[in-house]
């Protein structure tokens, strides 16, 4: 099990939320990593896709990128993990992306192998137990403990793992670890820790790998690069043709990652890449040494995301090239609330404007004082449990731009807007409720773990 080093291959930020490039992947696998890794989730795609059990990503460039990882892994004979699959690590989720995995083993024939998986929803009733015997489940960002009617209107919950599943399914053999919800860094840190390297290199690379080509230069996205962990250092490589790991890129991105503040929650610990040492190890590789990981004493702490639904949604878009309108766009806009409150006065209903401008971008919370901009787009969005209010709401939001009573108007309308005239239904609203961490005795208690063999 011990290794003196392990060179871990990642080949996309987010896998499948745009396709990994194919050049750099197979470039990198020509070098023979020991794992091949990828992280394919994030709570920063916002709470649709998990309170709607949804991908943000379209599923064939999801199961390109599977394709990619597996055929290398299986060819070389390493290990395979993902972590947060689908986007948002739902039991669903990882479920899809086992069968894609058997999709693929079939189409390409390939031996039998062992798939580890696990699982990250979290019960509301788990919590409501903990929460009635006396139990805070205590809140991030400035959020109070959780309360039953927080928890009442959530209607999904994951828990962010660290490395002890994924830990857990290379003790018992897999070739192919298939996660849940899970932190970005668990996911390369853990094979490392399996392979005895320690945690202050072991979670620093995957603080730099989770990105992939992120921490290159010049920059772009979806490219592999390879991670070097050792006892002593990490050594980053860009696999694009023209891309390099340089002090100036590794550290920038650095900088960024030390940002996060629910680290501690996944690691057990905290990360401190105060007096890192970066260095030029060649011309494509940067070496990063000095990395410090310091654990936090008592019982682990999970982080939970959870969401709710707030009501269906419906956009409707009105472009303005009117000089007059465009100067008085926040009393027009005025006016279409007010209309829409008079229809819909005492109905449950949420109505938002976004004014975008050749200027930039202006909120409907600002008064527009002065615009050099001589076209507008305006996009409402209109929300209610109610599926005919939202549309209602949304359509007179949108229509009523078109019969704003402004001073000095005097006469035919229609040089206003030009206006989207039905409205189209998006996908349904929904809002973080959680952002909270739970005591566990068991870092694993909230992560069942099974295997099974493909092909």
């Amino acid at each position: 099990m011990r290794k003196q080093s392990l060179r871990i291959h990642c080949s996309n930020g987010h896998l499948g939320f745009a396709p990994t490039k194919e050049e750099s992947f197979w470039i990198g696998a020509k070098t023979k990593p020991d794992y091949y890794c990828c992280d394919s989730g994030s709570d920063d795609i916002g709470p649709v896709p998990l309170g709607a059990d949804k991908c943000a990503s379209h599923p064939e460039w999801q199961k390109h990128d599977l394709e990619l990882m597996l055929l290398a892994s299986r060819e070389q004979g390493v290990p395979m993990i993902i972590g947060s699959s689908g986007d948002t690590g739902t039991n669903s989720r990882v479920d899809m992306y086992i069968g894609f995995i058997k999709e693929i083993a079939a189409k390409h024939r390939l031996k039998p192998f062992k798939l580890g998986y696990f699982y990250s929803e979290v019960d509301k009733a788990y919590l409501l137990k903990k929460m009635r015997g006396g139990e805070a489940i205590e809140g991030l960002d400035s959020r109070g403990p959780l309360t039953e009617s927080e928890l009442e209107r959530t209607n999904r919950i994951v828990a962010v793992a660290g490395v002890h599943p994924f830990i857990k399914c290379l003790e018992m053999g897999a070739d192919v670890i298939i996660g849940g919800r899970s932190s970005d860094c668990a996911v390369f840190a853990a094979p490392a820790i399996f392979h005895g390297l320690p945690e202050n290199y072991a979670y620093y690379g995957g603080k730099v790998l989770e990105c992939a080509s992120f921490c290159c230069e010049p920059y772009g996205g979806k490219e592999t690069i390879i991670g070097e962990i050792t006892a002593d250092d990490v050594k980053v490589t860009a696999m694009h043709p023209v891309q390099r790991c340089t002090v100036a890129s590794v550290a920038g991105h650095a900088m960024y990652e030390r940002t996060n503040p629910y680290f501690e929650y996944v690691a057990g610990g905290k990360l401190d890449m105060t007096d890192c040492v970066y260095e030029q190890f060649d011309d494509k590789t940067c070496r990063i040494s000095n990395a410090k990981f310091i654990p936090i004493e008592g019982r682990v702490k999970v982080k939970l995301e959870g969401s709710g639904f707030v009501g269906e949604r419906y956009m409707g878009m009105a472009g303005i090239r009117d000089p007059y309108t465009i100067k008085h766009i926040d009393k027009v806009i005025q006016w279409a609330k007010d209309q829409v409150e008079e229809r819909l006065h005492g109905k449950d209903y949420q109505l938002s404007y976004r004014i975008f401008g050749k200027n930039g971008v202006m909120g409907d919370l600002e008064p527009v004082k002065e615009t050099r901009s001589h076209e507008l787009l305006v996009v409402v969005e209109g929300v209610s449990p109610d599926d005919k209010v939202a549309e209602e709401a949304t359509l007179i939001g949108t229509r009523q731009i078109f019969y704003a009573r402004l001073p000095e108007v005097k006469g035919t309308a229609g040089t206003a807007a030009f206006i989207l005239d039905e409205v189209v239904k998006v996908s349904a609203a929904y809002e973080w409720t959680m952002n909270h961490t739970v005591a566990v005795d068991d870092p694993m208690e909230l992560f069942p773990t099974r295997m099974i063999t493909v092909g």
